[in-house]
């Protein structure tokens, strides 16, 4: 079995010397009718393929049935999905090979790449579909295909090659140290210098599993590409769609705010920061937070769990153990706590000051039935003080200019509530 990479040396594979070379297209631009997508499986959970067929922005239904508005109709080739099976549905992917294919094609591999060679030194295999008869006649012997060879073949001559799921595009679970399988991801397979037909790089989604959406959202965009309607989208140095995996799970958490402050929970289900029990979130490129895990809801943080770095490429085995806070983190935390307490207490002044009306200053009272509020304080009138000097630094002050106050009654001071039940006032007198 043939691949882009250098021999595997102790399970791990080899990064080649060479420069990648520029590489022409080979297929033209839309626009397209049909395109089909072969979707193949390696060392796999099966939890990327629930994840797509649960994505809603787009539906992949609406791409499969070719209703979404300037998109070509998917031709979905799934060992799992797909109602042909067997020898019928083996013969789309042989044709493909064979260039015998009158639309141009996707390769979606879902699940690490495993080391076959490893598996047929003793005439087995790690991870096979379909099957063939090798040798002529009554003489041919029958035997399964490995994906990694489907995965040889197709990638050469497809339109782009998309890696789904932490385990395609890093390795993920079954590449973890001390594996038996040397597994690894789609982009060492296939090397560097891979190039598809219209000259793409190794595409990849990661995500244990990925949000459904990020993958739809990223086919999307590239089909938008092959249509000639718009350019390539915007890809980081791994590949990665940038403005999915661009900024890191912490920004766009909403326990965020409790980290600069010095907050952490110290059991599951806690409100505050999770970091003090296992959180990854800071330094994890993944927007889980932001766009929900199914339909938008949901999500690791927002459900009370931490975070455990599963879109990165040092995936496990970096992060692990899972349960306890990342050493990086007793210097963060420390350093919050310190800061954020005294940001904490500063917060808190200020919303006692932005929680009163300007009446309620001037008469020392708050008329609110629902529960007694201490009057203010002389460190918060003292403080209040010299925020409102800076604050109006430059500015004019709210309120009537000087002379104008005895224009108007009540301008000085407002009054107080028994003022306005005053029948002299309210006679005008």
């Amino acid at each position: 079995m043939s691949t882009a990479t250098e021999p595997i040396r102790g399970g791990q594979p080899s990064i080649p010397e060479t420069l990648p070379e520029k590489h022409r297209e080979t297929l033209p631009l839309g626009p397209l009718k049909n395109i089909h997508v072969f979707w193949m499986a390696g060392m796999s959970c099966d939890g990327c393929t629930i994840t797509v067929a649960g994505a809603t922005n787009p539906g992949v239904e609406g791409l499969l049935n070719g209703t979404v508005p300037a998109m070509p109709k998917m031709l979905l080739h799934h060992p799992v999905l797909s109602v042909e099976a067997g020898a019928e549905f083996m013969q789309s992917f042989r044709d493909a090979w064979e260039r015998k294919l009158e639309d141009p094609y996707v390769v979606v591999f879902e699940g690490s790449v495993p080391d076959e060679r490893i598996a047929a030194r003793t005439g087995g295999y790690w991870s096979a579909m379909g099957s063939e008869v090798v040798g002529e006649g009554s003489e041919g012997e029958g035997r399964l295909v490995p994906t990694t060879e489907w995965l040889s073949r197709l990638a050469p001559g497809a339109a782009a090659t998309i890696a789904i799921g932490t385990c395609a595009t890093w390795g993920g679970v079954p590449a973890a140290e001390g594996n038996p399988t040397g597994a690894m991801s789609v982009m060492d397979f296939l090397g560097k210098d891979y190039r598809s037909a219209f000259g793409l790089p190794v595409i990849n989604i990661p995500g244990c599993a990925p949000q459904g959406d990020n993958f739809t959202e990223t086919v999307f965009a590239i089909l938008l590409f092959l249509q000639g309607l718009g350019p390539l989208p915007a890809f980081d140095e791994l590949g990665r769609p940038s403005w999915l995996y661009g900024e890191t799970v912490h920004r766009g958490c909403t326990r965020a705010g409790y980290y600069e402050e010095g907050v952490f929970t110290h059991e599951y289900g806690g409100a505050e920061c999770l970091v003090e029990i296992g959180c990854w979130g800071p330094v994890v490129n993944c927007n889980i937070v932001k766009r929900g895990a199914i339909n938008h809801m949901g999500g690791c943080m927002e459900a009370g769990g931490v975070c455990i770095a599963c879109t990165m490429p040092g995936f496990p085995d970096k992060f692990s153990p899972f349960y306890k806070a990342p050493p990086g983190g007793i210097v963060s935390t420390a350093t919050s706590r310190s800061v954020g307490g005294v940001i904490r207490r500063l917060r808190r002044l200020s919303n006692r000051h932005a929680n009163r009306e300007r009446r309620w200053d001037v008469n020392n009272d708050v008329p609110s039935g629902w529960a007694h509020l201490p009057k203010q304080n002389l460190g918060l009138t003292v403080m209040e003080f010299f925020y409102q000097k800076w604050q109006l630094w430059g500015a004019r002050k709210p309120g009537r200019r000087p002379g104008e106050e005895e224009r108007f009654w009540g301008a000085t001071r407002p009054g107080k509530p028994s003022d306005y039940h005053d029948t002299s006032v309210s006679e005008g007198k």
